[in-house]
């Protein structure tokens, strides 16, 4: 049964929760570790900086791909299969990019982790609106998405680490085998709700989501913010080192300090939500005004960036752009949580998570073209701009009502 903070299962709830954080955790450090590892792997393999956009972005392709089917299989089957499974087949893929030869060895293995890492969100989606009562949705949401900054501030320095110790290929294998280990945590103490509100056979409505104009509002809104996140998961630690010269130790540690923003504006993201619920807010604005606040000012913050006269203003100011960026984000996913019909919310939540997939997929491409024509990243920084903009003009006025079964 779904709890609040209080409830007669808040032990449950806060283990089922804690493991979807820790799942998640492996998962950000997993997808994170090639940009800090790429530069070592362009010298190695002498890939030009359009090559390593095209490799930073494969790993998006696949995992939106797989969003549409995952989340009709979540709400299907439930989330304790589909996550141990998912958590073995991209532990592997991590693993094996540590033994790739080439360029399409590297695309192939990152293509696998895509794939097997799609079902993280949408199973956090789920376990909040199974385990967690309306009013506590929103603080729920926002830690099981501040993985998707807490990881990132980890992995900088932890790779880093490993690539000096044993090299990026053993930093790989290394990583790769820890989510293993997870992997077992999960299958021996997860296990869904006892009498969940919404049971795991039931079928998402996909016709009645499908014709709804808030989904697809979610999806293109959520393209911009996917653009921004994704720009700095795939480019910050290689903006650090040729635009402003630091070195691979320096960068690990640098590279993480917006991303411990990031987790705070996370949480921060999810208690505005709480708060402007109960202050009156519908369901929806409630989750709307952090979303367009969130992603306008991340906007001028990373606009701001390219005008910085030190790293450690830029350093500074992509905090502040990350903070606001993940305040939107974990909104993001508890409007998934508030629109969505009950039999549909990892549905809803796979949809709007592809939107924010492909304007993810398209900003290291985008940024290695700007960086090979420009050689700087300073068109790259307007163009993310620009992207978090548009999503958040799309969130203000495209979405406006529930999604109805």
């Amino acid at each position: 049964m779904a709890v609040g903070a209080g409830g007669p299962n808040r032990s449950g709830a806060g283990l089922a929760l804690g493991l979807v954080i820790a799942a998640g955790l492996v998962n950000y450090v997993d997808r994170s570790a090639l940009s800090v590892a790429g530069p070592a792997i362009a010298a190695e393999l002498k890939l030009r900086p359009g090559q390593l956009g095209v490799l930073l972005s494969a790993f998006l392709w696949a995992y939106a791909a797989a969003q549409f089917p995952v989340g009709a299989l979540i709400d299907r089957f439930g989330s304790r299969r589909l996550l141990a499974a998912a958590l073995a087949l991209w532990s592997a893929a991590q693993a094996a990019t540590g033994l790739a030869a080439s360029l399409p060895q590297l695309i192939a293995a990152r293509l696998a982790l895509g794939a097997g890492e799609a079902p993280q969100f949408p199973v956090g989606a789920r376990v909040v609106r199974s385990w967690f009562a309306p009013a506590a949705r929103g603080i729920a949401t926002g830690g099981f998405n501040s993985v998707s900054t807490l990881g990132p501030a980890i992995a900088p320095p932890l790779v880093a680490a490993l690539i000096v110790a044993i090299g990026w290929r053993g930093a790989f294998v290394a990583t790769g085998l820890a989510g293993l280990a997870v992997a077992a945590v999960w299958v021996a103490l997860f296990r869904d709700p006892p009498a969940p509100s919404e049971p795991p056979t039931a079928r998402a409505p996909w016709a009645a989501l499908l014709r709804a104009p808030t989904l697809w509002a979610m999806a293109l809104g959520n393209a911009g913010s996917g653009y921004m996140n994704w720009f700095y998961a795939a480019w910050l630690p290689g903006y650090l080192m040729t635009e402003r010269h630091l070195t691979l130790p320096q960068t690990g540690w640098a590279a993480s300090v917006p991303y411990l923003f990031g987790f705070a504006g996370s949480l921060a993201g999810g208690l505005v939500c709480d708060r402007l619920q109960a202050a009156g807010f519908s369901a929806i604005a409630s989750r709307k005004v952090p979303i367009v606040a969130g992603l306008v000012i991340g906007a001028v913050f990373t606009g701001l960036t390219i005008l910085a006269a030190t790293s450690g203003v830029a350093v500074a100011e992509i905090a502040v752009a990350l903070f606001f960026a993940n305040a939107a984000g974990a909104s993001i996913w508890a409007l998934a949580v508030a629109v969505a019909p009950a039999e549909g919310v990892a549905s809803v939540g796979a949809v709007q998570n592809t939107g924010g997939l492909v304007g993810g997929a398209l900003a290291p491409v985008v940024t290695g073209v700007f960086v090979e024509a420009t050689h700087s990243f300073a068109a790259a920084l307007g163009a993310t701009a620009l992207a978090a903009l548009a999503g958040a003009a799309v969130y203000a006025f495209g979405v406006r009502r529930p999604i109805s079964a």
